[in-house]
């Protein structure tokens, strides 16, 4: 298995995100990719212009949950989506750079709009493989 990927995984009417990777702030970042992929082709959206977030929580399981809702905000406001993380995480604290671009309808063909992360299923661990997962369902 890839130490790095993401991945969706069913649930009723919602989709469940998992990101996972060598370490906590990787996952963080690929399940952020696996939420953009829920809309549209990362692929397809260029790594044109760096947001800052930083968010800040009473555990790393809700640092995930502010974290992927922090990026729903953005893409809401700014009509932007994102394919490229950058993520810091010290203890509960996080700081990252999503890279993205405008949201271009003919290009990137949205399936769905992402409503917010959800406290359902919501996981944040390191395997006994060694390597975390950080995983939650999205409202879509």
């Amino acid at each position: 298995m890839e130490s790095l990927h993401w991945e969706h995984f069913p649930h009723e009417a919602d989709v469940g995100v998992r990101g996972i990777g060598p370490d906590v702030a990787t996952a963080f970042g690929q399940a952020a990719i696996a939420m953009t992929a829920v809309v549209t082709d990362p692929q397809r959206v260029v790594p044109q212009t760096a947001v800052e977030l930083e968010c800040q929580a009473p555990d790393i399981e809700l640092l995930l949950y502010d974290w992927l809702n922090a990026l729903v905000y953005e893409m809401a406001t700014r009509h932007m989506l994102f394919s490229r993380f950058s993520v810091d995480i010290d203890g509960t604290h996080l700081k990252a750079s999503a890279r993205g671009e405008r949201v271009d309808i003919a290009r990137h063909q949205p399936r769905v709009e992402v409503k917010g992360a959800t406290l359902t299923e919501l996981r944040v661990e390191q395997g006994s493989d060694g390597l975390w997962r950080a995983q939650c369902v999205l409202d879509v």
